[in-house]
Protein backbone atom coordinates (compact mmCIF):
# COMPACT_ATOMS: atom_id res chain seq x y z
CA UNK A 1 0.00 0.00 0.00
CA UNK A 2 1.08 3.57 -0.64
CA UNK A 3 -0.44 7.02 -0.48
CA UNK A 4 -0.67 9.74 -3.06
CA UNK A 5 -1.20 13.32 -1.99
CA UNK A 6 -4.92 12.95 -2.71
CA UNK A 7 -5.45 9.59 -1.01
CA UNK A 8 -3.54 10.67 2.09
CA UNK A 9 -5.62 13.84 2.35
CA UNK A 10 -8.80 11.79 1.98
CA UNK A 11 -7.66 9.27 4.59
CA UNK A 12 -7.00 12.03 7.14
CA UNK A 13 -10.48 13.45 6.55
CA UNK A 14 -12.04 9.98 6.80
CA UNK A 15 -10.23 9.07 10.03
CA UNK A 16 -11.13 12.39 11.66
CA UNK A 17 -14.58 12.64 10.06
CA UNK A 18 -13.84 16.31 9.53
CA UNK A 19 -14.37 18.25 6.32
CA UNK A 20 -14.53 21.72 7.87
CA UNK A 21 -12.78 24.25 5.63
CA UNK A 22 -10.18 25.47 8.13
CA UNK A 23 -9.29 21.90 9.03
CA UNK A 24 -8.95 20.82 5.39
CA UNK A 25 -6.78 23.87 4.63
CA UNK A 26 -4.42 22.80 7.41
CA UNK A 27 -4.03 19.18 6.28
CA UNK A 28 -0.81 19.98 4.34
CA UNK A 29 0.64 21.37 7.58
CA UNK A 30 -0.29 18.16 9.44
CA UNK A 31 1.44 16.10 6.77
CA UNK A 32 4.56 18.26 6.71
CA UNK A 33 4.84 18.07 10.51
CA UNK A 34 4.60 14.27 10.33
CA UNK A 35 7.24 14.14 7.59
CA UNK A 36 9.55 16.29 9.69
CA UNK A 37 9.16 13.96 12.68
CA UNK A 38 10.00 10.97 10.52
CA UNK A 39 13.04 12.56 8.91
CA UNK A 40 14.42 13.68 12.27
CA UNK A 41 13.78 10.32 13.94
CA UNK A 42 15.21 7.94 11.34
CA UNK A 43 18.59 8.12 9.57
CA UNK A 44 18.00 6.68 6.12
CA UNK A 45 20.77 6.28 3.58
CA UNK A 46 18.25 7.16 0.89
CA UNK A 47 18.34 10.73 2.14
CA UNK A 48 22.09 11.37 2.25
CA UNK A 49 24.06 13.71 0.02
CA UNK A 50 27.61 14.97 -0.42
CA UNK A 51 28.43 18.57 -1.27
CA UNK A 52 31.70 20.44 -1.49
CA UNK A 53 32.33 24.02 -0.50
CA UNK A 54 34.97 26.31 0.96
CA UNK A 55 35.47 27.93 4.31
CA UNK A 56 36.33 31.61 4.17
CA UNK A 57 39.41 33.15 5.73
CA UNK A 58 38.56 34.88 9.04
CA UNK A 59 34.88 33.95 8.77
CA UNK A 60 33.64 31.64 11.58
CA UNK A 61 30.48 30.72 9.66
CA UNK A 62 29.81 28.18 6.92
CA UNK A 63 26.46 28.04 5.15
CA UNK A 64 24.58 24.75 4.99
CA UNK A 65 22.63 23.51 1.97
CA UNK A 66 19.01 24.68 1.86
CA UNK A 67 17.77 21.09 2.26
CA UNK A 68 20.09 20.34 5.20
CA UNK A 69 18.56 18.25 7.98
CA UNK A 70 21.49 16.85 9.97
CA UNK A 71 25.16 16.03 9.56
CA UNK A 72 26.82 12.73 8.84
CA UNK A 73 30.33 14.18 8.55
CA UNK A 74 32.19 17.39 7.74
CA UNK A 75 35.72 17.01 6.39
CA UNK A 76 38.44 19.44 5.43
CA UNK A 77 39.81 18.16 2.12
CA UNK A 78 42.57 20.69 1.45
CA UNK A 79 45.80 18.79 0.73
CA UNK A 80 47.97 18.63 3.83
CA UNK A 81 45.12 19.64 6.14
CA UNK A 82 42.75 16.69 5.68
CA UNK A 83 40.72 16.10 8.83
CA UNK A 84 37.21 15.48 10.08
CA UNK A 85 35.61 18.12 12.28
CA UNK A 86 33.81 17.07 15.46
CA UNK A 87 30.24 18.29 15.83
CA UNK A 88 29.47 20.05 19.11
CA UNK A 89 26.89 22.51 20.37
CA UNK A 90 27.15 26.28 20.21
CA UNK A 91 27.97 26.62 23.91
CA UNK A 92 31.01 24.39 23.47
CA UNK A 93 32.16 26.49 20.51
CA UNK A 94 31.77 29.72 22.47
CA UNK A 95 33.76 28.32 25.39
CA UNK A 96 36.46 26.85 23.16
CA UNK A 97 37.01 30.11 21.26
CA UNK A 98 35.48 33.04 23.19
CA UNK A 99 37.00 35.40 20.61
CA UNK A 100 36.08 34.72 16.99
CA UNK A 101 39.36 36.41 16.03
CA UNK A 102 41.18 33.27 17.19
CA UNK A 103 42.15 31.57 13.94
CA UNK A 104 43.61 28.23 12.94
CA UNK A 105 42.64 24.91 11.39
CA UNK A 106 39.01 24.35 12.45
CA UNK A 107 38.50 21.32 14.70
CA UNK A 108 34.87 21.72 15.76
CA UNK A 109 31.58 22.89 14.31
CA UNK A 110 28.02 23.40 15.49
CA UNK A 111 24.68 24.28 13.94
CA UNK A 112 24.46 27.97 14.76
CA UNK A 113 20.95 28.75 13.58
CA UNK A 114 18.14 26.93 11.84
CA UNK A 115 15.20 28.96 10.66
CA UNK A 116 12.64 28.96 7.86
CA UNK A 117 12.67 31.73 5.27
CA UNK A 118 10.10 31.56 2.45
CA UNK A 119 9.50 27.86 3.16
CA UNK A 120 13.24 27.11 2.91
CA UNK A 121 15.50 26.13 5.77
CA UNK A 122 18.37 28.56 6.30
CA UNK A 123 21.23 27.41 8.49
CA UNK A 124 24.86 28.15 9.26
CA UNK A 125 27.59 26.20 10.96
CA UNK A 126 29.83 28.04 13.39
CA UNK A 127 33.45 26.88 13.29
CA UNK A 128 36.18 26.77 15.92
CA UNK A 129 38.74 28.06 15.65
CA UNK A 130 37.92 30.54 12.88
CA UNK A 131 39.54 29.40 9.59
CA UNK A 132 42.97 30.83 8.91
CA UNK A 133 42.61 30.10 5.19
CA UNK A 134 40.01 29.15 2.61
CA UNK A 135 39.89 25.44 3.38
CA UNK A 136 38.04 23.15 0.97
CA UNK A 137 35.41 21.03 2.73
CA UNK A 138 33.07 18.16 1.98
CA UNK A 139 29.80 17.83 3.87
CA UNK A 140 28.08 14.45 4.01
CA UNK A 141 24.57 15.10 5.29
CA UNK A 142 21.00 13.96 5.62
CA UNK A 143 18.72 16.13 3.53
CA UNK A 144 15.08 17.09 3.83
CA UNK A 145 13.22 15.54 0.87
CA UNK A 146 10.50 17.48 -0.91
CA UNK A 147 7.17 17.14 0.87
CA UNK A 148 4.37 15.20 -0.75
CA UNK A 149 2.30 18.37 -0.26
CA UNK A 150 4.62 20.41 -2.50
CA UNK A 151 3.48 18.89 -5.77
CA UNK A 152 0.71 20.49 -7.76
CA UNK A 153 -0.67 17.10 -8.80
CA UNK A 154 -2.92 15.01 -6.57
CA UNK A 155 -1.10 11.90 -7.77
CA UNK A 156 2.21 13.00 -6.22
CA UNK A 157 4.06 10.33 -4.20
CA UNK A 158 7.28 10.28 -2.19
CA UNK A 159 9.62 7.64 -0.86
CA UNK A 160 8.01 7.95 2.57
CA UNK A 161 4.43 7.75 1.26
CA UNK A 162 5.38 4.62 -0.68
CA UNK A 163 7.64 2.85 1.81
CA UNK A 164 6.29 4.07 5.16
CA UNK A 165 2.67 5.01 4.44
CA UNK A 166 1.29 4.16 7.87
CA UNK A 167 4.00 6.09 9.71
CA UNK A 168 3.05 9.08 7.57
CA UNK A 169 -0.68 8.55 8.11
CA UNK A 170 -0.57 8.10 11.88
CA UNK A 171 1.94 10.93 12.28
CA UNK A 172 -0.45 13.18 10.35
CA UNK A 173 -3.40 12.05 12.47
CA UNK A 174 -1.54 12.99 15.67
CA UNK A 175 -1.17 16.50 14.29
CA UNK A 176 -4.77 16.59 13.07
CA UNK A 177 -6.29 15.49 16.37
CA UNK A 178 -4.04 17.86 18.29
CA UNK A 179 -5.31 20.68 16.05
CA UNK A 180 -8.88 19.56 16.76
CA UNK A 181 -8.18 19.34 20.50
CA UNK A 182 -9.25 15.72 20.27
CA UNK A 183 -9.59 13.19 23.05
CA UNK A 184 -6.22 12.41 24.70
CA UNK A 185 -6.79 8.64 24.46
CA UNK A 186 -7.29 8.92 20.68
CA UNK A 187 -4.09 10.92 20.30
CA UNK A 188 -2.27 8.44 22.53
CA UNK A 189 -3.51 5.55 20.39
CA UNK A 190 -2.28 7.17 17.18
CA UNK A 191 1.00 8.05 18.85
CA UNK A 192 1.48 4.39 19.74
CA UNK A 193 0.76 3.31 16.16
CA UNK A 194 3.08 6.01 14.80
CA UNK A 195 5.87 4.83 17.10
CA UNK A 196 5.28 1.22 16.04
CA UNK A 197 5.61 2.00 12.32
CA UNK A 198 8.50 4.35 12.97
CA UNK A 199 10.39 1.50 14.66
CA UNK A 200 9.74 -0.69 11.63
CA UNK A 201 11.19 2.03 9.42
CA UNK A 202 14.25 2.31 11.68
CA UNK A 203 14.74 -1.46 11.51
CA UNK A 204 14.44 -1.33 7.73
CA UNK A 205 17.03 1.44 7.51
CA UNK A 206 19.47 -0.33 9.82
CA UNK A 207 19.10 -3.64 7.98
CA UNK A 208 19.76 -1.95 4.65
CA UNK A 209 22.78 -0.05 5.99
CA UNK A 210 24.30 -3.14 7.61
CA UNK A 211 23.76 -5.18 4.44
CA UNK A 212 25.53 -2.54 2.36
CA UNK A 213 28.36 -2.31 4.91
CA UNK A 214 28.86 -6.07 4.93
CA UNK A 215 28.84 -6.14 1.14
CA UNK A 216 31.86 -3.84 0.98
CA UNK A 217 33.54 -5.13 4.13
CA UNK A 218 32.84 -2.12 6.35
CA UNK A 219 31.73 -2.24 9.98
CA UNK A 220 28.10 -1.33 10.54
CA UNK A 221 27.50 2.05 12.18
CA UNK A 222 26.32 1.76 15.78
CA UNK A 223 22.99 3.36 16.68
CA UNK A 224 22.18 5.31 19.80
Amino acid sequence: MSFTKATLTTAIQDYTDNSETTFVNNIPNFIKAAEEKIFKSVDLDYFRKNVTSNMTLNDPFLSTPTDYLSSFSLQITTTGSESFLLQKDVNFIREYTPASTTTGLPKYYALFDNRTVSDAQVSNFILAPTPDQNYAVELHYYYRPTSITAGSTDNAVTWISTNAPFALLYGSLIEAYTFMKGEPDVIQNYNGLFTQYLERLKDFGEARENTDANRVGLPSRPRT
